[in-house]
């Protein structure tokens, strides 16, 4: 069962990754996904339990998991 971020933690990376932030794929724990380490896309939202919406420059819609994912800003 994943843990879901505190409502300050949800705050705090809506703070560090605002609509229309650059960022860079470091690693993604996702065996489907086509993404790779060093995409690069723009992050559109950040959800209720922590979720980056990031919109890919290879089009690719995946969100980035709190927890699993990582990313830097650019």
């Amino acid at each position: 069962m994943r843990n879901f971020p505190s409502k300050e933690v949800v705050e705090r990376l809506r703070k560090m990754y605002p609509e229309g932030a650059r960022i860079e794929l470091v690693s993604m724990n996702d065996p489907y996904t086509k993404l790779i380490p060093g995409d690069l896309g723009t992050v559109e939202f950040v959800d209720a339990i922590g979720t980056i919406h990031v919109s890919w420059d290879c089009g690719s819609c995946l969100g980035v998991a709190y927890g699993e994912d990582v990313i830097r800003k650019i």
